[in-house]
């Protein structure tokens, strides 16, 4: 049976993946929880939302994990993807905008691959202090949320790798990093030769944070692909409530501006919030600052849907009771019922990414401290 997803612009569906699984210490899986208690959904519905809670996963809490140096956690990792996966997917079936709380970054994993579910190709724009380009052979630590973007991107430890069926989860062209402040050597090699799109901070900051956030989303848009937006509140500087915070980095309204342009965009398709400790937060806040901040972005996108409303109806075709057969794959396009992986998809070459920049660009080097 064929599936319409059918975009509800004001609708949300809320949902928590309690997890410091994939972290260093514990604490940060109870970020839904303390997200929830500083006013998350009602400030969502305030700003003019429909807000439907799916509630959260089950508990995967950090574990020392001395057996595994390289890659700390994996089984339980793994378990906190297994769970949230399903419940991205029927999120994004239902059409509303994906909302996904957790402590640990590498639940990017599974919003894309639950996003896949429904679309061919899904870009990601990468919000964070750090670059998450280490591997089980680099990392200094073996926390596999530093080594998110190397899984997302078909690098890193296989059992991650292998989440996806049918690797990369996201083609590197097709991922920006955006804030990034901190690298090692090693994500420095990694990013020197490698297509990703990169935004740092301080490059960024150069250009104007608006314009780097436009040509960031216009880039791993091309040819209407949807995208996720994952945002680790460490982006933010001197956010103290995170586990390893920084003075450098993005400055929170800045960090406002950006989120604002990525959530104005039509093919937004999922955004997660990640890197939240309440355990640094005695007094709650840290959490209600995110709330409101959370809540100002999407209201953002709100306002503009409703704005964008009137001119799509005046510009729109009569509706005939025999649609015409899609040209390209869009978030209004029928999809087949059964995972991409084991179905062949019509007008498959309309959507292989298209670059407006031309084949195979070079990406500008940017500099290193």
């Amino acid at each position: 049976m064929a599936v319409k997803i059918v975009r509800q612009p004001d609708k949300i569906a809320l949902l928590g993946a309690p997890t410091s699984a994939a972290a260093m210490s514990p604490g940060r899986e109870g970020a839904p929880a303390a997200l929830r208690a500083a006013g998350l959904i009602e400030r969502l519905k305030a700003a003019g939302y429909e807000v439907t809670d799916l509630g959260d996963d089950p508990t995967q809490p950090y574990k020392p994990d001395e057996e595994s140096p390289r890659a700390r956690n994996l089984p339980s990792v793994i378990a906190a993807l297994d769970a949230l996966k399903p419940r991205v997917e029927q999120a994004t079936k239902s059409g509303a905008l994906p909302l996904i709380v957790s402590g640990d970054a590498s639940v990017a994993l599974a919003t894309v691959a639950g996003l896949r579910r429904y679309f061919r190709n899904v870009s990601i724009i990468y919000m964070a202090r750090d670059a998450g380009l280490h591997t089980p052979a680099t990392t200094p630590s073996g926390s596999v949320d530093g080594m998110v973007v190397s899984h997302l991107t078909g690098r890193g430890a296989a059992e991650l790798v292998r989440f996806w069926g049918e690797p990369p989860l996201v083609r590197e062209p097709d991922l920006a990093l955006f804030g990034v402040e901190r690298m090692d050597p090693a994500e420095e090699d990694v990013l020197r030769g490698a297509p990703l799109r990169r935004y740092l901070a301080q490059d960024a900051q150069r250009m104007g944070v608006a314009a780097a956030a436009e040509e960031a989303a216009a880039r791993i848009q091309g040819g209407g692909r949807e995208f996720a937006v994952h945002f680790s509140v460490d982006v933010i500087a001197d956010f103290e409530a995170t586990d390893f915070p920084g003075a450098g980095g993005l400055r929170l309204e800045e960090a406002r501006e950006a989120l604002e342009i990525f959530a104005k965009q039509r093919h937004l398709a999922a955004i997660e919030v990640t890197g939240y400790n309440p355990a640094k937060d005695p007094d709650a806040s840290g959490a209600k600052m995110l709330v409101e901040l959370l809540a100002g972005v999407l209201g953002k996108r709100l306002e503009a849907s409703k704005a964008a409303a009137p001119s799509a109806a005046s510009e729109s075709a009569p509706v005939s009771s025999s649609p015409a057969p899609p040209e390209t794959p869009t978030a209004e396009t029928p999809i087949a019922d059964t995972p991409i992986a084991e179905r062949a998809e019509p007008h498959e070459a309309a959507a292989e990414p298209v670059n407006p920049e031309g084949a195979n660009p070079e990406p500008p080097e940017e500099p290193h401290s």
